[in-house]
C-alpha cells in the first residue's frame, strides 16, 4: 500500500464514489423532474445518457487519477505537462470548496429539520420553530451558521481519519444505511392513500415528452452532474484506487449505484407528493409544475409529514436522516480534493490540512449565510452551472487531446490486460475526444442562453 493511503477493498471504492455521486440532487432534483417530463420514458433517456455522457466522463477523472496517484492540481499539471493543466486544477478545487461551502448550509438545515420532530414531540416549541424557519428568513441565520458547523465538524471528522479509516470506513456504513431507509420510507409511503396515483406519474411512460429536445438537454444535464464531475472528486479517489482494479467496471458500478439511488428516490418523493395532495398539502407551484428543489424539502414534505400525527415525526426523523446521509457521502468527498492538494503539495499533516480548509470553508458559509438572499443562487449558479460544466469540458480536452494515447492505455491494461480487444477502448478514446466535448457544449450554451 502507498503511503498516500489506497481503499482497501473494491466494494470500499464502489459504496464511496457512489456517496459522493449520490447526493441532495439526485433525491430532491431527479423525481420532480422525473414526473414532470414523461415518467419512466425519462428514466429510460436519463439512463441511456448516464452512460453515453456521464460514464465517459467519470472513467476520465478515474484514470487520470490513478495513473498520476496525486491531488487534481498536479495530476492534470503531469497528464498536461504545463502551467495550463495546474491552473485548471486549482480552478476545479476553487469551484468543490465554493460548492461545499453552499451545500453544508443546505445539509445543517437537513440536520435541524430532523431534530425538530423530536423537539415537537418533546413540547419545545419555541425551539421546534428555530430549527424549522424558512431557510432565506432572518430568523434563521443563527439556525443556518450553527447547524452549518455541525455538519462540517461532522464531514471533517471523516476526511481526517483517512483513505482507509475515515473515507472508506464511513461509506461502507453510511451507503447500505441510506438503502435501508430509503426502502423502508417506500413500502411506508406506498401503503397510504393516494401513493397509486403517484406511482402512475412515475412509472407510466409518457413517449410524447421524449422527443423535446429541452427535455434531452435536462436529462443530459442531470446525468452529467448527479455523479459530481468535473471537480476533482472522482479524480481523487481513481487516485487511491489499487493498479489490480479494472477500472471500466468500477466505473459502471458506480454508475450504477448511482442511477439506482436516483430511481429509487423517485419511487420514495413522487408517491408522498400525491399521498400529501391526498391530504391536503400543495404540490404544485402557480405555473402548475411540481414544486421541486428545496420547497420541496423544507415546505411540501414537512408539511405533508405533519399531516400524519404522530406517525409523522418518526418518518420525518428517518426522511431528514436520510437526507444527511446523502449529504455526508458527498460532502467527505468534496473537502478531500483540497486537502489532497494541501497534505501533497505543501507537506502539510492530514488532520492539520482537514481542520485548516474546513474552517476556511466554514467562514466561506458564514458570508454566504449572513447574506444569503444575494449570494445562495449567485454561488449556485457560478459553480455548478457555469464552472462545472467548463471544468467536465476541460477534463475531456486533456484526455482526448493532449494526454498520449499509448500512457493512457498502459494504465487502463494494468487491471485489465485483454482491454484493447475489448468494446471499451475501441469507443471510449474517441468519445472523450469527440462526443463529449460537443454534448458539455451544447448543454453549456442552453444553460447560458436561458
Amino acid at each position: 500500500m502507498s503511503a498516500r493511503g489506497e481503499f482497501s477493498s473494491r466494494i470500499g471504492f464502489i459504496l464511496a464514489a457512489a456517496g459522493s455521486a449520490v447526493g441532495l440532487g439526485n433525491i430532491w432534483g431527479f423525481p420532480t423532474q422525473v414526473a414532470s417530463n414523461g415518467g419512466a420514458a425519462f428514466v429510460l433517456v436519463y439512463i441511456i445518457l448516464a452512460f453515453a455522457l456521464a460514464y465517459p466522463v467519470l472513467m476520465a477523472e478515474l484514470v487520470i487519477g490513478r495513473a498520476t496517484r496525486s491531488n487534481m492540481v498536479d495530476a492534470l499539471g503531469e497528464i498536461t505537462g504545463s502551467k495550463l493543466g495546474r491552473l485548471a486544477g486549482v480552478w476545479g478545487f476553487i469551484t468543490v470548496s465554493l460548492i461545499l461551502a453552499f451545500y453544508a448550509l443546505v445539509a445543517g438545515v437537513m440536520i435541524s429539520f430532523c431534530l425538530a420532530p423530536i423537539t415537537h414531540f418533546l413540547g419545545f416549541a419555541n425551539l421546534t420553530n428555530w430549527l424549522i424557519a424558512d431557510l432565506a428568513s432572518e430568523q434563521a441565520i443563527s439556525r443556518n451558521i450553527v447547524f452549518c458547523g455541525l455538519f462540517i465538524i461532522l464531514t471533517a471528522s471523516i476526511v481526517s481519519g483517512g483513505v482507509k479509516d475515515g473515507i472508506e470506513r464511513w461509506s461502507v456504513r453510511l451507503m447500505p444505511a441510506l438503502f435501508v431507509i430509503i426502502l423502508l420510507l417506500i413500502f411506508y409511503v406506498l401503503s397510504l392513500d393516494g401513493a397509486m396515483e403517484g406511482l402512475k406519474h412515475y412509472v407510466l411512460p409518457d413517449f410524447s415528452k421524449i422527443l423535446n429536445p429541452d427535455l434531452l438537454i435536462s436529462a443530459m444535464g442531470q446525468a452529467f452532474f448527479s455523479m459530481s464531475l468535473g471537480v476533482g472528486t472522482m479524480l481523487v479517489y481513481g487516485s487511491y484506487i489499487s493498479k489490480n482494479e479494472k477500472l471500466s467496471s468500477l466505473g459502471a458500478s458506480v454508475a450504477l449505484v448511482d442511477i439506482g439511488v436516483a430511481i429509487l428516490a423517485g419511487l420514495l418523493i413522487i408517491p408522498a407528493m400525491y399521498v400529501a395532495l391526498h391530504n391536503g398539502v400543495q404540490i404544485f407551484s402557480e405555473n402548475g409544475e411540481y414544486i421541486a428543489g428545496p420547497g420541496l424539502i423544507f415546505a411540501v414534505l414537512p408539511a405533508f409529514f405533519e399531516t400524519m400525527g404522530v406517525a409523522g415525526d418518526f418518518v420525518a426523523v428517518a426522511f431528514f436522516a436520510l437526507m444527511i446521509i446523502a449529504a455526508v457521502t458527498s460532502s467527505i468527498s468534496m473537502l478531500e480534493v483540497p486537502v489532497a492538494y494541501v497534505v501533497e503539495s505543501k507537506g502539510m499533516g492530514r488532520k492539520r490540512s482537514v481542520w485548516l480548509i474546513a474552517i476556511s470553508i466554514y467562514l466561506l458559509s458564514c458570508i454566504i449565510a449572513l447574506n444569503f438572499n444575494a449570494l445562495f443562487g449567485l454561488v449556485i449558479a457560478i459553480t455548478t452551472e457555469y464552472s462545472q460544466p467548463l471544468l467536465g469540458l476541460v477534463l475531456c480536452i486533456f484526455t482526448g487531446w493532449v494526454w498520449k494515447r499509448d500512457k493512457i492505455l498502459t494504465e487502463l491494461k494494468q487491471g485489465d490486460a485483454d482491454l484493447e480487444q475489448g468494446l471499451f477502448w475501441k469507443i471510449w478514446p474517441w468519445y472523450i475526444r469527440f462526443v463529449c466535448p460537443v454534448v458539455i457544449v451544447v448543454m453549456f450554451y442552453r444553460s447560458v442562453v436561458n
